[in-house]
């Protein structure tokens, strides 16, 4: 599966795009589930759930695919 993530801020973060899209239904989850599967960054593993991400980062998370972040600001 592969899904973009709309953003209108300078960034998000691995918490928050987790709950955007759909993967933990709550920010508290967050650490739990980084503890659990693993996540790349860029293809960088990254476990921080505070990890800001911009406008063209790409993360795949184990057993749930790939999210692109893409911004819809001006």
């Amino acid at each position: 599966m592969h899904q973009t993530i709309m953003i209108d801020t300078e960034y998000i973060t691995l918490g928050q795009l987790l709950q955007e899209a759909g993967v933990i239904d709550s920010g508290g989850m967050a650490k739990l589930f980084l503890s659990d599967f693993e996540v790349f960054v860029n293809d960088e593993p990254d476990q921080r759930r505070g990890r800001k991400l911009y406008h063209g980062d790409e993360i795949d998370i184990e057993e749930v695919g790939k999210i692109s972040i893409s911004s819809n600001r001006s």
